[in-house]
């Protein structure tokens, strides 16, 4: 533990000598969750007057997490029948209400990218495929998933 905090320190001290040293030909940008931002620019009381400007994104809404999942459904050639959509939107209710780190567009990303994978798994039973059957995420492929 100590060790992490002295790299972290040591980190942050060359982070600032550098903004510092090349003010004029270097912009930086920060992305993170707003806890943890918040954290990291306390760290060195001259961090926070390096970053003047502050912009907050909001998260998903879960019609946009849906369309969202669509999206990359669409991209990859699956789609998302009603009832695995009503499916979707329950485990990101769930999942969004169960972490204050929801990854919001990341967690779509990895629930659709599961569910792809345990349709195929699925699908490897079957002695004879349909098109539609290889298109289609059916509901049961996002039960078997665990985020």
């Amino acid at each position: 533990m100590k060790e992490s905090i002295y790299f972290t320190g040591l980190y942050i001290y060359v982070f600032v000598k550098s903004m510092e040293d090349h003010k004029e030909e270097l912009i930086l940008i920060l992305a993170g969750y707003q806890k943890e931002m918040e954290f990291f620019l306390q760290t060195n009381p001259g961090l926070r007057s390096r970053f003047p400007i502050h912009i907050d994104f909001p998260d998903y809404n879960q019609q946009e997490l849906l369309h969202i999942a669509e999206q990359l459904c669409a991209k990859r050639q699956y789609t998302l029948p009603a009832d695995t959509k009503t499916l979707l939107l329950k485990l990101l209710l769930q999942h969004s209400s169960n972490n204050d780190n929801f990854g919001n567009a990341r967690t779509v990303r990895n629930l659709i990218e599961r569910a792809i994978r345990h349709q195929a798994v699925r699908l490897m039973s079957k002695t004879s495929i349909t098109r539609q059957e290889l298109i289609l995420i059916e509901p049961v492929d996002l039960k078997e998933v665990k985020e």
